[in-house]
């Protein structure tokens, strides 16, 4: 009964029935328990099991969510890059669906997306869009990139956003080794970004500077010619 549902399954997914294949998992929950349904998800290909996990839906519970292992979710979350998605809203929604599932299991879900190759670089993705703020984070320790005045350490409680800031501060006080891995990455970009933004600055400014001279000069009043036969008033 259960290769056959995720046979099934598999097949639903490869069709693009992503709600489908949930309902055929959730039906292996409600037949043969929990255990069932995680097992059955140990056998999907990482691919797949990503198929239906960047399906998150903020607005409903999804059990696959729910009872994904933090080793299937990790190989799940380093697939995702493949799809190339720049944007990275489906890798923040099912990071944010699962990471925060449960407060207990989250530092596995960190230890295990670290302990495979390509995982950190996902939460480099995952943290990409606000990179400014985390490396400042790193110095002044608050994200409010403003403030640059030494300040006390800020607390876990100030930041339990259920997202970036919340998993940053986890990266930064709990997994340090990961997170030194991901901030000079995210350091390097944000330098990267400010000089491309300085040298089109420049070059906006050159191409403005003709224009201006030009204005300046068609506003000179003209020239008056000197008679040489005639003496100078002076």
């Amino acid at each position: 009964m259960t290769n056959a549902l995720v046979v099934k399954a598999a097949n639903l997914i490869r069709n693009g029935d992503i709600a489908g294949a949930e309902f055929a998992l959730v039906s292996l929950a409600e037949t043969e328990g929990d255990y069932a349904l995680v097992a059955a998800l140990d056998t999907l290909p990482p691919k797949d099991l990503l198929a239906v996990i960047r399906e998150y839906d903020s607005s409903k519970e999804s059990v696959v969510n729910l009872l994904v292992t933090p080793e299937q979710f990790a190989r799940a979350v380093v697939m995702e890059r493949l799809y190339g998605d720049h944007t990275h809203v489906r890798l923040r929604g099912m990071v944010n669906a699962v990471l925060f599932r449960d407060d207990t299991q989250t530092g596995d879900f960190i230890e295990a997306i670290g302990d495979v190759d390509g995982g950190c670089e996902a939460l480099i993705d995952y943290l990409s869009d606000r990179d400014e703020e985390v490396v400042h984070f790193v110095t002044y320790d608050t994200f409010n990139v403003n403030r640059t005045e030494e300040r006390d350490v800020v607390e876990k409680s100030e930041v339990s956003d259920r997202d970036w800031k919340e998993l940053t501060w986890l990266l930064k006080h709990e997994h340090e080794d990961m997170f030194e891995q991901i901030w000079p990455v995210l350091k390097k970009q944000v330098k990267e970004r400010q000089r491309r933004e300085a040298e089109l600055e420049l070059l906006e400014q050159e191409k403005l500077e003709p224009k201006v001279r030009k204005a300046n000069t068609a506003g000179d009043p003209p020239a008056t010619a000197v008679d040489d036969g005639e003496e100078s008033a002076l």
